[in-house]
């Protein structure tokens, strides 16, 4: 299964077992899913269904994984179970929530999950039905797992790959904030010393959509030459590096570790190197 899907299919998808999650962020996201949302779609929070903030960014980053059981008492409260087809959006082309939900449902182990192509704008435009108000949905067993199933890397190893030259890591976030020209979230301007910069934005085209599968593979392909194949992918908190690896899944390509802490991590963390280039 594609971890796209567009929005004209969506509208034909016929199956008893879909779950669409609306992954809007930002300022009076509830209200604004109460005012209008596809029809029948859940609000998924990122702070407090998809993230699980502490009180010291040094140590873990601005949006944290919750624990495996939290995730699936939330999942319980969705109405999601095992046999579910899941379909996630948001309203900023994934770059926001919406890969990151569709990343932890795959570590979770769901194989039917997909983010809308183009988000919420996308769907309007193809005419697809919107509702408001809460939507009612019935709770379900609890899905029991015991780890993430994807792979993630913490600090020490992100630094350690580095050093040996066994990794690349790559810096989602614009150019201008991996150059320290300022940085509009996080305390300092930088980037980790060895990472390169593979801006997220560049994964979708003129519209705001993903580029294709082929266009995709043969980009990734000659930015990565010759390069260590082992990659570890990193933006400010672990959201939208998720962007990257959905296109890079989408693409072809095995789904690369993240470093669920990144630079909201990094740069906090006394003593370790930052670099500008500026």
């Amino acid at each position: 299964m594609s971890p796209i899907i567009s929005p004209s299919e969506l509208k034909k998808l016929a199956t008893d077992n879909l779950i669409i999650l609306d992954a809007r962020t930002g300022k009076d996201v509830v209200q604004n899913y109460l005012e209008k949302h596809i029809k029948g779609a859940l609000f998924i929070d990122l702070d407090k269904d998809l993230a699980e903030i502490g009180e010291n960014a040094a140590f873990g980053g601005r949006h944290p994984l919750p624990s495996i059981e939290k995730f699936a008492e939330t999942l319980s409260d969705l109405g999601i179970s095992e046999n579910s087809e899941i379909v996630v959006y948001d309203d900023k082309n994934a770059s926001n929530a919406a890969a990151r939900a569709w990343w932890m449902l795959k570590s979770f182990g769901f194989e039917k999950v997909q983010v809308l192509d183009g988000g919420m704008q996308a769907a309007e435009k193809e005419g697809m039905e919107f509702s408001s108000g809460e939507e009612r949905v019935e709770k379900t067993p609890l899905i029991k797992k015991d780890h993430w199933f994807l792979p993630v890397s913490k600090l020490e190893e992100v630094e350690n790959e580095l050093k040996n030259d066994s990794a690349t890591v790559i810096d989602v976030r614009d150019a201008y904030r991996y150059r320290g020209e300022s940085e509009p979230i996080d305390l300092v301007a930088g980037h980790i010393p060895g990472a390169i910069n593979i801006p997220f934005s560049e994964n979708l085209d003129e519209n705001g959509f993903f580029l294709s599968p082929e266009v995709l593979k043969e980009k990734y392909k000659r930015l990565l030459e010759n390069k260590p194949e082992n990659l570890i992918i990193h933006c400010g908190s672990g959201v939208t590096a998720c962007h990257t690896i959905l296109a890079l899944d989408y693409a072809g390509f095995t789904i690369p570790n993240l470093y669920v802490g990144s630079w909201s991590e990094w740069s906090r963390r006394e003593g370790k190197e930052i670099a500008k280039d500026l």
